[in-house]
Protein backbone atom coordinates (compact mmCIF):
# COMPACT_ATOMS: atom_id res chain seq x y z
CA UNK A 1 0.00 0.00 0.00
CA UNK A 2 1.66 3.46 -0.96
CA UNK A 3 1.14 6.27 0.96
CA UNK A 4 3.09 8.69 -1.22
CA UNK A 5 6.25 10.67 -1.10
CA UNK A 6 5.72 13.07 1.54
CA UNK A 7 4.24 12.10 4.82
CA UNK A 8 6.24 11.20 8.05
CA UNK A 9 3.18 10.70 9.89
CA UNK A 10 1.34 7.71 10.02
CA UNK A 11 -2.67 8.85 9.33
CA UNK A 12 -4.37 7.95 12.50
CA UNK A 13 -7.02 6.46 10.43
CA UNK A 14 -4.90 4.03 8.90
CA UNK A 15 -3.76 3.01 11.81
CA UNK A 16 -7.16 2.41 13.23
CA UNK A 17 -7.65 -0.10 9.64
CA UNK A 18 -4.84 -1.98 9.69
CA UNK A 19 -3.62 -4.29 12.70
CA UNK A 20 -0.36 -2.91 13.03
CA UNK A 21 2.28 -3.84 15.74
CA UNK A 22 5.08 -4.50 14.39
CA UNK A 23 6.62 -1.91 12.60
CA UNK A 24 10.66 -0.94 11.49
CA UNK A 25 12.87 1.96 10.10
CA UNK A 26 16.05 1.97 8.39
CA UNK A 27 18.96 4.09 10.06
CA UNK A 28 22.37 4.83 8.38
CA UNK A 29 23.93 1.68 6.50
CA UNK A 30 20.44 -0.10 5.93
CA UNK A 31 19.86 -0.58 9.30
CA UNK A 32 16.17 -0.55 10.99
CA UNK A 33 14.45 -0.37 14.51
CA UNK A 34 11.74 -3.26 14.66
CA UNK A 35 9.12 -2.63 17.11
CA UNK A 36 7.78 -6.14 17.62
CA UNK A 37 3.90 -7.15 18.87
CA UNK A 38 1.69 -10.07 17.58
CA UNK A 39 0.24 -8.68 14.35
CA UNK A 40 1.43 -9.56 10.77
CA UNK A 41 2.39 -6.22 8.91
CA UNK A 42 5.49 -4.27 8.92
CA UNK A 43 6.06 -0.47 7.84
CA UNK A 44 8.82 0.47 6.29
CA UNK A 45 10.30 4.38 5.97
CA UNK A 46 12.49 4.64 3.09
CA UNK A 47 14.53 7.44 1.52
CA UNK A 48 13.82 7.07 -2.01
CA UNK A 49 14.89 11.11 -3.01
CA UNK A 50 11.35 12.54 -3.49
CA UNK A 51 11.64 15.89 -2.63
CA UNK A 52 14.00 14.45 0.36
CA UNK A 53 11.19 13.12 2.04
CA UNK A 54 10.27 9.43 3.32
CA UNK A 55 8.22 7.06 1.82
CA UNK A 56 6.11 4.96 3.33
CA UNK A 57 5.21 1.34 2.51
CA UNK A 58 3.43 -1.85 4.10
CA UNK A 59 4.82 -5.44 3.64
CA UNK A 60 3.64 -8.44 5.07
CA UNK A 61 5.47 -9.69 7.67
CA UNK A 62 6.11 -12.69 5.65
CA UNK A 63 8.65 -10.12 3.56
CA UNK A 64 10.31 -9.17 7.03
CA UNK A 65 13.55 -11.67 8.18
CA UNK A 66 12.15 -11.65 12.08
CA UNK A 67 9.46 -13.81 10.78
CA UNK A 68 11.42 -16.39 8.45
CA UNK A 69 13.72 -17.28 11.61
CA UNK A 70 12.41 -19.49 14.66
CA UNK A 71 10.57 -17.42 17.38
CA UNK A 72 9.90 -19.95 19.91
CA UNK A 73 12.43 -21.37 22.68
CA UNK A 74 14.05 -24.47 21.85
CA UNK A 75 13.14 -27.74 23.98
CA UNK A 76 15.07 -28.38 27.34
CA UNK A 77 18.62 -30.17 26.87
CA UNK A 78 21.49 -31.10 29.80
CA UNK A 79 24.85 -30.45 30.23
CA UNK A 80 27.32 -33.06 28.10
CA UNK A 81 29.81 -31.56 30.17
CA UNK A 82 30.34 -29.55 33.29
CA UNK A 83 33.11 -28.42 35.57
CA UNK A 84 35.26 -25.90 37.71
CA UNK A 85 37.63 -23.33 36.59
CA UNK A 86 39.99 -21.95 39.59
CA UNK A 87 40.69 -18.15 38.09
CA UNK A 88 42.46 -16.70 41.38
CA UNK A 89 43.70 -17.85 44.70
CA UNK A 90 40.15 -17.10 46.03
CA UNK A 91 37.83 -17.92 43.20
CA UNK A 92 36.67 -21.19 41.46
CA UNK A 93 34.03 -20.83 38.74
CA UNK A 94 31.55 -23.52 37.45
CA UNK A 95 30.72 -23.94 33.83
CA UNK A 96 29.19 -26.27 31.19
CA UNK A 97 28.55 -27.10 28.09
CA UNK A 98 25.11 -28.57 26.25
CA UNK A 99 24.55 -28.56 22.41
CA UNK A 100 26.69 -29.44 19.64
CA UNK A 101 30.08 -30.21 21.28
CA UNK A 102 31.82 -29.17 17.73
CA UNK A 103 29.33 -26.18 17.34
CA UNK A 104 29.54 -22.94 16.81
CA UNK A 105 30.60 -21.55 20.59
CA UNK A 106 28.06 -18.96 22.44
CA UNK A 107 28.70 -18.33 25.81
CA UNK A 108 26.07 -16.52 28.09
CA UNK A 109 26.74 -14.05 30.23
CA UNK A 110 23.80 -13.70 33.24
CA UNK A 111 22.74 -10.96 34.81
CA UNK A 112 22.68 -9.41 38.52
CA UNK A 113 25.62 -9.18 38.52
CA UNK A 114 25.59 -11.93 41.08
CA UNK A 115 22.52 -13.77 39.37
CA UNK A 116 24.19 -17.18 38.28
CA UNK A 117 22.50 -19.02 35.59
CA UNK A 118 20.05 -21.35 35.33
CA UNK A 119 18.58 -24.63 32.97
CA UNK A 120 16.24 -22.24 30.73
CA UNK A 121 19.22 -20.32 29.32
CA UNK A 122 20.28 -23.09 27.22
CA UNK A 123 16.90 -22.17 25.17
CA UNK A 124 17.56 -19.71 23.29
CA UNK A 125 20.30 -21.68 21.13
CA UNK A 126 19.49 -24.32 18.85
CA UNK A 127 21.36 -27.30 20.45
CA UNK A 128 21.92 -28.78 16.84
CA UNK A 129 24.07 -25.63 15.34
CA UNK A 130 25.45 -24.20 18.79
CA UNK A 131 28.28 -25.24 21.50
CA UNK A 132 26.67 -23.63 24.51
CA UNK A 133 29.07 -22.32 27.34
CA UNK A 134 27.24 -21.20 30.45
CA UNK A 135 28.98 -20.03 33.76
CA UNK A 136 28.34 -18.48 36.94
CA UNK A 137 30.86 -15.27 37.90
CA UNK A 138 32.72 -14.67 40.78
CA UNK A 139 30.58 -15.43 43.52
CA UNK A 140 27.34 -16.47 41.93
CA UNK A 141 25.53 -19.80 41.73
CA UNK A 142 27.90 -22.69 41.96
CA UNK A 143 31.00 -20.79 41.99
CA UNK A 144 32.77 -20.15 45.21
CA UNK A 145 33.25 -18.60 47.91
CA UNK A 146 29.76 -18.46 47.53
CA UNK A 147 28.84 -13.68 47.93
CA UNK A 148 32.38 -12.86 47.78
CA UNK A 149 32.99 -9.47 46.84
CA UNK A 150 36.78 -9.93 47.37
CA UNK A 151 38.80 -9.19 43.87
CA UNK A 152 35.36 -9.43 41.92
CA UNK A 153 35.52 -6.16 39.57
CA UNK A 154 34.25 -6.24 36.11
CA UNK A 155 37.96 -6.41 35.17
CA UNK A 156 38.54 -9.72 37.00
CA UNK A 157 35.23 -11.33 34.98
CA UNK A 158 36.86 -10.55 31.77
CA UNK A 159 39.72 -12.18 32.70
CA UNK A 160 37.88 -15.24 34.00
CA UNK A 161 35.74 -15.38 31.05
CA UNK A 162 39.11 -15.45 28.87
CA UNK A 163 41.13 -18.38 30.67
CA UNK A 164 37.56 -20.15 30.24
CA UNK A 165 38.00 -19.50 26.52
CA UNK A 166 41.47 -20.82 26.74
CA UNK A 167 40.38 -23.66 28.99
CA UNK A 168 37.67 -24.86 26.37
CA UNK A 169 40.45 -24.25 23.77
CA UNK A 170 38.13 -21.61 21.55
CA UNK A 171 39.60 -19.56 19.13
CA UNK A 172 36.68 -17.04 19.28
CA UNK A 173 32.79 -17.07 20.44
CA UNK A 174 29.51 -15.53 20.06
CA UNK A 175 28.73 -13.54 23.32
CA UNK A 176 24.97 -13.17 24.79
CA UNK A 177 24.31 -11.56 27.83
CA UNK A 178 21.18 -9.40 29.23
CA UNK A 179 21.06 -6.74 32.01
CA UNK A 180 24.01 -6.89 33.67
CA UNK A 181 24.98 -9.19 31.18
CA UNK A 182 24.79 -6.65 28.49
CA UNK A 183 27.02 -4.40 30.42
CA UNK A 184 29.73 -7.27 30.91
CA UNK A 185 29.18 -8.45 27.20
CA UNK A 186 30.44 -5.02 26.12
CA UNK A 187 33.00 -4.39 28.30
CA UNK A 188 34.31 -7.94 27.68
CA UNK A 189 34.09 -7.45 23.71
CA UNK A 190 35.95 -3.92 23.73
CA UNK A 191 38.78 -5.66 25.60
CA UNK A 192 38.84 -8.16 23.48
CA UNK A 193 37.09 -7.55 19.88
CA UNK A 194 38.90 -10.16 18.33
CA UNK A 195 37.68 -13.21 20.07
CA UNK A 196 33.58 -12.04 19.60
CA UNK A 197 32.38 -13.27 16.31
CA UNK A 198 28.62 -11.34 16.93
CA UNK A 199 26.70 -10.81 19.81
CA UNK A 200 23.11 -10.25 21.41
CA UNK A 201 22.44 -7.52 23.86
CA UNK A 202 19.43 -7.10 25.66
CA UNK A 203 17.81 -4.86 28.63
CA UNK A 204 20.84 -2.58 28.35
CA UNK A 205 22.28 -1.82 31.58
CA UNK A 206 25.95 0.82 30.99
CA UNK A 207 25.62 1.46 34.74
CA UNK A 208 25.78 5.07 34.41
CA UNK A 209 24.86 7.18 37.69
CA UNK A 210 21.55 8.39 36.69
CA UNK A 211 21.01 4.32 35.74
CA UNK A 212 21.71 3.54 38.98
CA UNK A 213 19.57 6.49 40.55
CA UNK A 214 16.46 5.79 38.44
CA UNK A 215 15.89 2.37 40.47
CA UNK A 216 17.56 2.83 43.61
CA UNK A 217 16.96 6.27 44.70
CA UNK A 218 13.24 6.48 43.67
CA UNK A 219 12.64 6.78 39.95
CA UNK A 220 10.99 3.62 39.63
CA UNK A 221 9.20 3.57 42.90
CA UNK A 222 6.51 6.35 40.98
CA UNK A 223 5.13 3.33 38.86
CA UNK A 224 5.66 0.57 41.79
CA UNK A 225 5.20 2.22 44.81
CA UNK A 226 3.79 -0.42 46.49
CA UNK A 227 7.17 -2.43 45.84
CA UNK A 228 9.49 0.24 46.84
CA UNK A 229 7.80 1.05 50.04
CA UNK A 230 9.34 -2.28 52.04
CA UNK A 231 13.02 -1.56 50.50
CA UNK A 232 12.52 2.34 51.08
CA UNK A 233 11.55 0.89 54.85
CA UNK A 234 14.29 -0.98 55.74
CA UNK A 235 16.78 1.76 55.94
CA UNK A 236 16.06 4.58 58.54
CA UNK A 237 14.74 7.76 57.57
CA UNK A 238 18.22 9.71 58.37
CA UNK A 239 20.05 7.02 55.55
CA UNK A 240 17.77 7.53 52.59
CA UNK A 241 20.13 10.35 50.90
CA UNK A 242 21.44 7.16 49.48
CA UNK A 243 20.10 3.67 49.35
CA UNK A 244 22.28 2.25 47.45
CA UNK A 245 25.43 3.27 50.25
CA UNK A 246 22.61 2.46 53.27
CA UNK A 247 22.22 -1.01 51.85
CA UNK A 248 25.80 -1.45 50.95
CA UNK A 249 26.04 -0.92 54.74
CA UNK A 250 23.89 -3.80 55.42
CA UNK A 251 24.77 -6.10 53.22
CA UNK A 252 28.36 -6.15 54.62
CA UNK A 253 27.01 -6.00 58.22
CA UNK A 254 28.87 -7.92 60.77
CA UNK A 255 24.85 -9.66 61.60
CA UNK A 256 24.54 -12.38 58.86
CA UNK A 257 20.87 -12.03 60.02
CA UNK A 258 21.08 -8.33 58.74
CA UNK A 259 22.66 -9.31 55.92
CA UNK A 260 19.94 -11.40 55.10
CA UNK A 261 16.74 -9.49 56.03
CA UNK A 262 19.17 -6.59 53.30
CA UNK A 263 19.36 -9.25 50.61
CA UNK A 264 15.77 -10.50 50.78
CA UNK A 265 14.75 -6.54 50.49
CA UNK A 266 17.23 -5.84 47.60
CA UNK A 267 16.01 -8.70 45.80
CA UNK A 268 12.47 -8.86 46.54
CA UNK A 269 12.28 -5.16 44.91
CA UNK A 270 14.23 -5.70 42.00
CA UNK A 271 12.57 -9.01 40.98
CA UNK A 272 8.88 -7.46 41.81
CA UNK A 273 9.63 -4.98 38.61
CA UNK A 274 11.65 -7.59 36.41
CA UNK A 275 8.33 -8.17 34.43
CA UNK A 276 5.82 -6.03 32.95
CA UNK A 277 3.03 -8.24 34.47
CA UNK A 278 4.10 -9.10 38.24
CA UNK A 279 5.68 -12.97 38.09
CA UNK A 280 4.69 -14.59 41.36
CA UNK A 281 7.57 -17.53 40.93
CA UNK A 282 10.28 -14.92 40.21
CA UNK A 283 9.28 -12.62 43.41
CA UNK A 284 9.83 -15.80 45.76
CA UNK A 285 13.76 -15.30 44.66
CA UNK A 286 13.80 -12.78 47.08
CA UNK A 287 13.01 -15.42 49.97
CA UNK A 288 15.48 -17.72 48.89
CA UNK A 289 18.41 -16.45 51.25
CA UNK A 290 21.21 -17.97 49.65
CA UNK A 291 19.98 -16.28 45.83
CA UNK A 292 19.46 -13.14 47.31
CA UNK A 293 22.43 -12.68 49.61
CA UNK A 294 24.87 -13.61 46.45
CA UNK A 295 22.89 -11.39 44.09
CA UNK A 296 22.03 -7.98 46.50
CA UNK A 297 25.60 -8.34 47.87
CA UNK A 298 27.36 -8.19 44.26
CA UNK A 299 24.64 -5.95 42.78
CA UNK A 300 25.31 -3.12 45.54
CA UNK A 301 29.50 -3.88 45.56
CA UNK A 302 29.24 -3.45 41.98
CA UNK A 303 27.35 -0.48 41.64
CA UNK A 304 28.87 1.11 44.84
CA UNK A 305 31.85 1.34 42.42
CA UNK A 306 30.16 2.16 39.34
CA UNK A 307 31.34 -0.86 37.89
CA UNK A 308 34.96 -0.20 38.24
CA UNK A 309 34.82 1.72 34.86
CA UNK A 310 36.86 4.76 34.39
CA UNK A 311 34.21 7.25 33.44
CA UNK A 312 30.41 7.18 33.59
CA UNK A 313 30.40 7.18 29.90
CA UNK A 314 33.24 4.09 29.39
CA UNK A 315 30.80 1.71 27.49
CA UNK A 316 29.52 4.39 25.34
CA UNK A 317 33.30 5.91 24.60
CA UNK A 318 34.60 2.92 23.05
CA UNK A 319 32.08 1.45 20.76
CA UNK A 320 34.26 2.47 18.10
CA UNK A 321 36.62 -0.79 18.90
CA UNK A 322 33.41 -3.01 18.49
CA UNK A 323 31.22 -1.37 15.62
CA UNK A 324 32.43 -4.41 13.18
CA UNK A 325 30.79 -7.11 15.07
CA UNK A 326 27.27 -8.43 14.13
CA UNK A 327 25.25 -7.22 17.10
CA UNK A 328 21.70 -7.26 17.96
CA UNK A 329 20.06 -5.52 20.78
CA UNK A 330 16.52 -6.35 22.30
CA UNK A 331 14.57 -4.27 24.43
CA UNK A 332 11.62 -4.35 26.70
CA UNK A 333 9.26 -0.55 26.04
CA UNK A 334 8.43 -1.11 29.73
CA UNK A 335 11.58 -2.51 31.13
CA UNK A 336 11.55 -0.93 34.58
CA UNK A 337 15.50 -1.87 35.73
CA UNK A 338 16.59 -1.16 32.81
CA UNK A 339 14.51 1.44 30.92
CA UNK A 340 14.71 2.27 27.77
CA UNK A 341 16.84 5.38 27.90
CA UNK A 342 19.94 3.33 28.27
CA UNK A 343 19.13 0.95 24.79
CA UNK A 344 18.06 4.07 22.86
CA UNK A 345 21.87 5.76 23.66
CA UNK A 346 23.83 2.78 23.03
CA UNK A 347 21.52 2.06 19.47
CA UNK A 348 22.44 6.20 19.10
CA UNK A 349 26.24 5.78 19.31
CA UNK A 350 26.12 2.49 17.51
CA UNK A 351 23.41 2.54 14.71
CA UNK A 352 25.41 -0.19 13.00
CA UNK A 353 23.64 -2.82 15.16
CA UNK A 354 19.99 -4.13 15.04
CA UNK A 355 17.41 -2.28 17.35
CA UNK A 356 14.54 -4.56 18.46
CA UNK A 357 12.32 -2.51 20.83
CA UNK A 358 9.25 -5.33 22.17
CA UNK A 359 6.32 -3.28 22.46
CA UNK A 360 4.58 -5.27 25.10
CA UNK A 361 7.02 -6.08 27.64
CA UNK A 362 9.65 -5.15 30.34
CA UNK A 363 12.80 -6.65 31.74
CA UNK A 364 13.18 -10.25 31.85
CA UNK A 365 14.48 -12.50 28.81
CA UNK A 366 11.46 -14.55 30.12
CA UNK A 367 9.25 -12.56 28.54
CA UNK A 368 7.61 -14.09 25.49
CA UNK A 369 7.83 -11.32 23.36
CA UNK A 370 11.90 -10.98 24.25
CA UNK A 371 11.95 -14.06 24.62
CA UNK A 372 10.94 -14.56 20.57
CA UNK A 373 13.12 -11.59 19.75
CA UNK A 374 16.41 -13.53 21.80
CA UNK A 375 15.81 -16.97 19.59
CA UNK A 376 15.30 -15.37 16.04
CA UNK A 377 18.59 -12.86 17.02
CA UNK A 378 20.72 -16.00 18.01
CA UNK A 379 19.13 -17.76 14.22
CA UNK A 380 20.17 -14.73 12.15
CA UNK A 381 23.41 -15.22 13.70
CA UNK A 382 23.37 -18.47 12.73
CA UNK A 383 22.73 -18.06 9.32
CA UNK A 384 25.15 -15.58 8.73
CA UNK A 385 27.39 -17.88 10.24
CA UNK A 386 26.79 -20.36 7.81
CA UNK A 387 26.12 -18.58 4.86
CA UNK A 388 30.01 -17.87 5.39
CA UNK A 389 30.69 -21.32 5.29
CA UNK A 390 29.33 -21.86 2.10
Amino acid sequence: MKLGCSPNTIPSSLLQLLPLSSFSIPLPRNKRITFTGRKIFNLRVQNIGCNSEPKLSYLMATENESTELRRDLHPHIEPYSTGFLKVSDIHTIYWEQSGNPNGHPVVFLHGGPGGGTAPSNRRFFDPDFYRIILFDQRGAGKSTPHACLEENTTWDLIADIEKLRERLEIPEWQVFGGSWGSTLSLAYSQSHPDKVTGMILRGIFLLRKKEIDWFYEGGAAAIFPDAWEPFRDLIPVNERGCFVDAYNKRLNSDDMETQHAAARAWTTWEMMTAHLLVNDENIKKGDDDKFSLAFARIENHYFVNRGFFPSDSFLLDNIDKIRHINTTIVQGRYDICCPMMSAWDLHKAWPEADFKVVADAGHSANEPGIAAELVAANEKLKNIIKNKGT
